[in-house]
């Protein structure tokens, strides 16, 4: 049918109706606020491209063009999704926007016509419904925002000076370090949505502990003396920025281990500097992004993406490590690009050919595409190993 600019919008806003209603009570149910935010997020997905896109391009839209549009739609979702850090979980994000997007064509198909007659020779306009089910959205949108207002996590300052951990979290809320504060034994992240923020950590067993929690941020955190892992993630998703860790003369801890959270969407590591340790930034069973970090002087791997994970490391340098720079392992799939790999040693005391100073390692069986990397002063630059493979540009090598 050929829509009118209002018909579109208007056809939008009422199929979103009820969907956006349906992500209210799942969000008061789970107690995130990830359905709402989704559902938000593809409301405004879907008028933008209607105002600018399909409305000048589609003067006329057939019924099957809810397919290839709704896919389209659906990638951009996600890609905004996961480059703003929205901590909503793969699987049911999906499924949210693919319940919109059936309500949409079963409204379009038969519910609309039934309801106004006239629906198609008005180009999708829905007369006074119209009206009503943008005031609805409007109205959800606004009851939404003053929940989301009035139920923010209240911000806990730490004072300068050292207070004795482990401090363990339990409850929503924004710890925020001042100047020179200090927590010597560790903090435990025991609730969702839990930010820290500015604050330095001294030992303990891990320095920072997240487990089975959602939404948790680190940023501008500094760990020093830990016996393991600097942070150490275990089934939860989070956000890692502008951290420092430091794991010299640690000869098993690493840097920031975050693992088995594949189901918990995308997490992040940027921005950190790690020194020391077995392994820098290590995921397993992950989808995690590692962006522009700088890792040094580790023993086993610098920056590692093992054990069925997924994930980018880009913008990365990498320095004097010993024994294997960046590594995709155990039916991993990895995408490495524009990182920087300097003075990778060759360890010879372990007497594994496959850590003679090998700058990127793919091993058992994984799949590592390679894109403008910088490899210098390494042994070895790439090596492949246990059926594994690389994939790199053809016009740069690496």
């Amino acid at each position: 049918m050929s829509y009118t600019l209002r018909g579109r919008i208007e056809s939008r806003l009422a199929a979103l109706l009820p969907v956006l209603l349906g992500c209210c009570v799942l969000a008061a149910a789970l107690r995130h606020w990830w359905p709402v935010e989704l559902c938000v997020l593809m409301a405004a997905v879907g008028v933008v491209l209607d105002v600018q896109v399909w409305h000048r391009i589609f003067p006329y839209q057939a019924a099957w063009a809810i397919l290839p549009l709704g896919l389209v739609e659906l990638g951009l979702v996600l890609a905004i999704v996961y480059g703003a850090g929205l901590h909503a979980p793969l699987g049911p994000a999906l499924f949210l926007f693919g319940v919109g997007w059936l309500v949409s064509f079963l409204l379009g198909q038969a519910g609309y016509p039934l309801l106004r007659l006239s629906y198609a020779e008005d180009g999708g306009e829905l007369g006074r419904a119209g009206a009503v089910a943008a005031a609805g959205v409007l109205l959800v949108l606004i009851g939404s925002a003053a929940t989301w207002y009035v139920r923010r996590p209240p911000v806990v300052y730490l004072a300068a000076g050292v207070h004795q951990g482990p401090i363990v979290i339990r409850r929503r809320e924004v710890l925020q370090g001042s100047p020179g504060a200090v927590v010597k034994g560790g903090i435990v992240v025991a609730h969702d949505d839990v930010h820290i923020r500015d604050v330095t950590v001294l030992g303990g067993r891990n320095g920072i502990d997240v487990e089975n929690v959602r939404g948790t941020v680190l940023d501008g955190v500094t760990v020093q003396g830990a016996k393991l892992d600097g942070i150490h993630v275990r089934s939860a998703g989070i956000v890692i920025r502008n951290c420092t860790i430091d794991m010299l003369g640690n000869k098993i801890g690493q840097g920031i281990d975050i693992s088995f959270n594949m189901d918990m969407g995308m997490s992040m590591v940027e921005g950190c500097t790690i020194v020391g340790g077995m392994q820098g930034i290590t995921t397993h069973s992950s989808m995690t992004d590692i962006i522009g970090n700088r890792v040094s002087r580790t023993t086993g791997q610098a920056i590692s993406v093992a054990e069925m994970s997924m994930g980018m490391a880009m913008d990365n340098e990498v320095r004097d490590a010993l024994g294997v720079g960046l590594n995709c392992d155990d039916q991993s799939m990895c995408m490495f690009e524009h990182n920087t790999v300097i003075g990778t040693r060759p360890d010879t005391a372990s007497g594994d050919p496959s850590r003679r100073g090998v700058a990127v390692l793919a091993s058992f069986y994984s799949e590592a595409s390679l894109w403008q990397n910088r490899l210098v002063a390494n042994p070895v630059a790439a090596s492949a190993i246990t059926s594994s493979m690389f994939r790199w540009s053809k016009d740069t090598g690496w």
